[in-house]
């Protein structure tokens, strides 16, 4: 008997309401690319209630901080919805690249996507408050900048 171990894990929440995106999005606001990609992180997690998901998991909205492994530049993201997303402020789509890569892995993990010019990333990442050594994202409500969002002010949107 194989055992299939599943690299992400979504809440069952998160997942209810990416399905529902998604299918409100069939009418054609996103690309093909970034639909299949989200598809593809939906039908490949292990789903857990909301209470239950580890820390170190990457959930909407949480907020974490990405180091290029090329030149070690530094970005702080919150993961967000399409309509909450101002990339200029950091706060990123789950159905953009950047977004589906990071949505249910662990902190300290390295998240692949592409570029829209092809090049591929490959940065790893850690929650933005602290230092890498700790094993915990930081959960953001919805529009709030990026800096407001520390361990003691996150909100859990379940």
């Amino acid at each position: 008997m194989e055992v299939i171990t599943l690299e992400r894990t979504l809440t069952e929440l998160d997942h209810v309401r990416l399905l529902n995106l998604l299918r409100r999005d069939a009418r054609g606001d996103g690309s093909p690319q970034q639909v299949r990609a989200i598809e593809d992180v939906l039908e490949a997690s292990a789903l857990v209630p909301s209470r239950e998901v580890a820390p170190d998991v990457v959930t909407m909205y949480s907020q974490v901080l990405l180091q290029d492994s090329q030149t070690g530049q530094r970005n702080t993201l919150t993961l967000c919805y399409p309509a909450d997303a101002e990339p200029a402020v950091g706060f990123v789509s789950v159905l953009s690249p950047v977004g589906s890569a990071l949505l249910g892995l662990r902190v300290g993990s390295i998240a692949r996507w592409s570029t829209p010019a092809g090049d591929e990333r490959r940065p790893r990442f850690w929650p933005s408050s602290s230092s890498p050594s700790r094993a915990a994202t930081t959960r953001c409500s919805r529009r709030v900048q990026p800096s407001d969002c520390t361990s003691r002010s996150w909100r859990r949107r379940a």
